[in-house]
């Protein structure tokens, strides 16, 4: 028996994290540029400009932190066979989104 309700939440949740990381990386952008906007407008303000350093500073963490995350999962991937990037919450049923044909 499928529980429609479940397959519409892992369908969901499959969304959600599909817009997640790219979301993140497009705010993480913005942070940059904001950050070097910062610097442009600092005046030489030592104030303004250690503010724009650690814009810039945590955007650019930010980034690097996504794609470390990115390459560590698709490293589990290619050791391990398992797609640990495909959300699946595995009830009967969910083969249609899990993308298995069991």
């Amino acid at each position: 028996m499928n529980a429609p309700g479940i397959l519409q939440l892992q369908k969901l949740l499959q969304q959600l994290i599909g817009m997640i990381v790219p979301l993140a990386f497009i705010a993480l952008t913005v942070m940059l540029v904001w950050g070097g906007i910062k610097y442009i407008t600092s005046g030489g303000d030592s104030k303004a400009l250690s503010s724009a350093n650690a814009t810039v500073t945590w955007a650019l963490l930010g980034i690097l932190f996504l794609v470390i995350a990115w390459l560590v999962l698709r490293l589990i991937e290619a050791f391990t066979g398992v797609q640990v990037t495909q959300f699946c919450l595995g009830f009967p049923g969910a083969e249609t989104f899990c993308g298995s044909t069991e």
